[in-house]
């Protein structure tokens, strides 16, 4: 029941994220003011990222379950309250040097926005969103204790206060005639706003697992240097996936004006099957995992397995309707405000290419979770880094070509990035698998169940083009609804007939299904 309340808690999160994003295309389309935003909300996320959710979750779980299944209760109260003690010291101190460091860091990371005026409102939107970022870590310890005690939904449902705080801010600010930078100046205050809302939610449900938290800095306590342990090699991984995003943000930023907003807008929708279908498997199964190595590391093969066939199953339809209706799916974005049809078609190049790795850096995360399960934490860091060498080489090989091939005035240089990013995932998640397999003897990853995927995804994007075919003309978000709705339809009834349905399909479904 985890993937499910981890889903669900996303999924709503999500779905206020993408209004955010409708309500963000809608003032701001794809200028100057999108790319400062973007490269904004890049930055300070290093911390977030490095300190937060998958980091805190890789090291501390597996500890503080583990105490917790030996009957040692204020013993992993002990170690809860000093990781939160550490972690509010780092979270604090980095997000102060961050915006004091805010025009280096400015610099330093969107080189080519030097000499125009998104320099200046990007340093301005540093200074808010680095504290914003420092409360988001503390809201990670929150959900790394209520995922510990199978609390997922709340934990998981928490962001959508961050989104729907800067949905507030943004329409209340255009609603009084604010427009321009002042208003992006406003979505940053909502999303300081909102990081502290997430974290306030969370409390009222922390409180029946609080008894013996004493908050402290000291790593004497029992767990907390093995904690700390794995906590720096996963950084080292965490730090890689980092330095790539920041990396692709700087090179993007040399590109035409507009290629950071635009590859925000697809990294959206990538990210939004990446979450619901992959984090949310990966999330849960961390800490049953960590129970399974007690039984032998055939129950954590077991697990591991199902676990890559959930996410598979949903990942790849994702992946080949992201590849043929691009243009129709980034035209949800098209409501009318300054997201004009040139930036659909752009961002729709760049969505094909990030999801060319989709399925690749979904089971990534669930293979990194058997290694952490397994208390090992190194091996996965090791190859993010060959990881980021891969998609930095290609990134650049791919991106200035591309950016001489325009669509009104704004290259595709933005999909070589992601072109890189791609070809990086699927390295990532060849090595995982082959080093796991020695640890893991017979492990596999689908098989001839990928297979019967691939031709249920395949059937799924036939009736998506007759669908289409058939539509006369009107709205795009009304094309993109009227053609990836046929197109999940089908995909779930065929997989179905073919029976690769997960079982919490089948039941729903009910009666007999071919295995």
């Amino acid at each position: 029941m985890g993937a499910p309340s981890v889903a669900a808690g996303i999924l709503i999160s999500r779905i206020l994220g993408f209004g955010r994003e409708l309500a963000f295309a809608h003032y701001f389309g794809n200028g100057a003011l999108a790319d400062a935003w973007r490269a904004a909300l890049r930055i300070p996320n290093v911390i977030q990222n490095l300190l937060g959710e998958g980091t805190l979750s890789a090291s501390f779980i597996p500890v503080y379950v583990r105490l917790l299944e030996e009957g040692r209760e204020e013993e992993a109260g002990r170690a809860a309250g000093a990781v939160l003690g550490l972690l509010a010291v780092a979270a604090g101190a980095l997000a102060a040097l961050g915006s004091w460091a805010a025009p280096l860091l400015a610099t330093a990371v969107a080189t080519g926005f030097a000499g125009d005026e998104r320099a200046e409102t990007l340093v301005y939107l540093l200074r808010l969103l680095f504290p914003m970022a420092g409360v988001l870590v503390i809201s990670a310890w929150a959900l790394g204790i209520l995922n510990s005690h199978r609390r997922f939904f709340v934990a998981y449902v928490a962001p959508a206060l961050w989104n729907l705080s800067m949905i507030v801010a943004l329409l209340a600010a255009a609603g009084t005639g604010i427009l321009g930078e002042d208003l992006v100046f406003a979505l940053a205050w909502g999303a300081l706003a909102g990081g502290v809302l997430q974290l306030l939610f969370q409390l009222p449900f922390l409180l029946r697992f609080l008894g013996y938290v004493v908050p402290s800095v000291s790593t004497r306590v029992t767990g907390v240097r093995e904690v700390v342990g794995n906590f720096l090699p996963v950084v080292a991984a965490r730090g890689a996936v980092n330095l790539s995003a920041l990396l692709d943000t700087n090179l993007a930023s040399r590109l035409t004006t507009g290629a950071v907003g635009v590859m925000g807008y697809a990294q959206t929708l990538y990210l939004l099957p990446v979450s619901l279908f992959s984090l949310s498997v990966a999330a849960a199964e961390l800490p049953e995992l960590s129970r399974d190595r007690t039984a032998g590391l055939g129950a954590v093969r077991d697990r591991a397995e199902r676990a890559v066939g959930t996410v598979l199953f949903w990942l790849i339809p994702v992946t080949v309707g992201y590849i043929v209706f691009r243009e129709e799916v980034m035209g949800i974005y098209r409501t009318g405000g300054a997201f004009a049809k040139t930036d659909a078609v752009v961002a729709g190049w760049v969505l094909a290419a990030y999801a060319v790795g989709l399925p690749a850096s979904g089971t990534s995360r669930v293979l990194s979770s058997a290694y952490y399960a397994l208390g090992d934490t190194r091996t996965p860091a090791r190859i993010a880094y060959l990881r980021i060498v891969a998609s930095a080489a290609t990134g650049v090989a791919l991106m200035f070509p591309l950016d001489r091939h325009t669509v009104g005035d704004l290259g595709l240089g933005a999909a070589g990035l992601a072109a890189g990013a791609s070809v990086g995932a699927w390295l990532e998640v060849s090595l995982l698998k082959r080093s796991l397999a020695r640890r893991l003897p017979g492990l596999s990853l689908g098989g001839r169940r990928v297979v019967r995927c691939l031709v249920a995804a395949g059937a799924a994007v036939a009736a998506g083009l007759g669908s289409h075919l058939l539509l006369p003309a009107v709205h795009p978000p009304v094309v993109a609804a009227a053609t990836i709705l046929p197109v999940a339809v089908a995909y779930l009834w065929t997989a179905h007939a073919l029976g690769v349905s997960p079982p919490g399909l089948r039941r729903l479904y009910g009666g007999r299904w071919r295995r």
